[in-house]
């Protein structure tokens, strides 16, 4: 196997790795492993939801669900809470971890996060709620700055959809996984024990990611990557970003699909509750059935323009192409709320359009998310991702504020804006970059 030295500018060293090892997988597998804890992290508190029907809550017992205000508005507050701070954090965790480097910004990261999660299980009012939340959306911000980093540093362009796909599909295999053993825990244990039982996770994470040696590995610079590194090379970072067209168009997707995943993720056990009376124990299996679908759909997705590309397509129409399939194929889910009332007492056609849909959001962000690689260096890639990612939360904070305040009596509404988001962000970033990928692409080589 070749070798390269490489200068790794963002971390002060210089390393010799092979071109293209297969330790990448290796490394693809860690990245879906923090992804899984990550998003088992964030989800507990909907998984437990139907527990928190409690007085501190605001629930008043004798109503209805669809009339208890003060307690959806206080759930609501708590979940806004974690996306106002997740968008706060992702403005600063990308450009530490380009600055402190993939490992140690990683690292430090789900350290943060990790004590987070396990902090829920002291608290007992919404304020209490409210703050654990705010250190764990902070933590949680630097997981995707550092994963595309990290894909950026060990795969080339033609596979990085495809790695974003595998290790994307972690936030699927959390709802694999977190129903089946949040319900476990909890009926033994209650519901604090949960967020200890995550936590804990994170925190064995990170003392594998120290050990294994990351840092003396890596794998040099592609030549595309070489083409890219003018575009911020001597420049301060954020003003070349403010003006390039590219940032914008990756912001704008972020926050205009980034809230529909949140809304999958805080309201799909709230909605098969109110709407099918599904208790945690009985929605498991839907769930586990619809983010297994999620999963198939995100490695589909991200294998789906790097077919296309090692076929002789563009980085462009590979890209797009797959863009394209993934929006159209979410469309359907403005179709949700008729389902309840064509199949009252049948859960299973909506949870069928959530298969689809979620599959499909998940094969559009592995391809999204690879387009940051596209156009700007490594030692910037994790600042773009981070400042996407802070458009993505704070859409999904006002995306939350108007679940809060119409999902229960107009559904019609949430369901058909999700439906055409990814559509429209699609056409917004045709017209921002008609032409996606580097200035001069050139053969990736060792």
């Amino acid at each position: 196997m070749p070798t390269n030295t490489a200068n790794l500018s963002d971390q002060g060293f210089t390393a010799t790795a092979p071109g293209k090892s297969n330790i990448r997988w290796f490394v693809c597998f860690l990245l879906f492993l923090a992804t899984t804890i990550n998003y088992m992290d964030r989800s507990v508190l909907s998984l437990i939801e139907p527990l928190l029907h409690l007085p501190f809550m605001g629930w008043i017992p004798g109503l209805d669900a669809a009339h208890q205000i003060h307690y959806d508005l206080n759930y609501g507050r708590i979940v806004i809470c974690f996306q106002i701070a997740y968008a706060i954090g992702f403005l600063f965790a990308g450009r530490v971890i380009d600055k402190l480097g993939t490992k140690t910004g990683y690292a430090l990261a789900i350290l943060i996060w990790g004590c987070a999660s396990i902090s829920h299980s002291l608290v007992a009012s919404v304020i209490g709620f409210c703050i654990a939340r705010v250190f764990l959306g902070l933590g949680e911000s630097g997981n995707f700055p550092a994963a595309i980093k990290a894909v950026t540093e060990w795969f080339p362009s033609d596979e990085r959809a495809l790695a974003n796909g595998l290790f994307n599909s972690g936030t699927n295999a959390s709802f694999f996984i977190a129903p089946i053993l949040i319900a476990a825990v909890t009926a033994k244990w209650g519901w604090h024990a949960a967020f200890i039982c995550t936590g804990s996770m994170g925190l064995i994470w990170c003392v594998i990611w120290l050990i294994f040696p990351y840092n003396r590995l890596r794998r040099g610079a592609t030549l595309t990557q070489a083409a890219l590194e003018p575009v911020t090379k001597d420049k301060p970072v954020y003003s070349v970003l403010v003006r390039h067209r590219g940032f914008w168009a990756f912001c704008i997707a972020k926050g205009f699909t980034d809230p529909i995943w949140w809304f999958y993720l805080f309201y799909l056990p709230k909605f098969l509750n109110d709407k099918y009376g599904m208790g945690l124990d009985q929605a498991k299996y839907p769930l586990i059935i619809i983010y297994t679908a999620a999963t198939i759909g995100s490695i589909a997705g991200g294998w789906l323009s790097g077919f296309r590309m090692k076929h002789g397509a563009t980085v462009n129409a590979g890209r797009k192409f797959a863009l394209l399939v993934t929006a159209l194929c979410v469309l359907p889910i403005m179709f949700v709320p008729h389902m309840h009332v064509l199949f009252p007492n049948n859960a299973w056609p909506a949870i069928g359009l959530f298969c689809l849909a979620t599959a499909a959001h998940q094969g559009w962000s592995a391809n999204i998310f690879a387009t940051p690689t596209d156009m700007f260096p490594s030692t910037s890639v994790s600042t773009v991702v981070g400042l996407g990612g802070a458009a993505g939360a704070a859409g999904g904070a006002f995306f939350t504020w108007l679940v809060s305040h119409f999902f229960s009596l107009h559904p019609l509404i949430i369901f058909t804006l999700a439906a055409f988001a990814y559509v429209v962000s699609l056409a917004i970033f045709q017209v921002l970059v008609p032409r996606l990928g580097a200035p001069q692409p050139a053969p990736e080589v060792a």
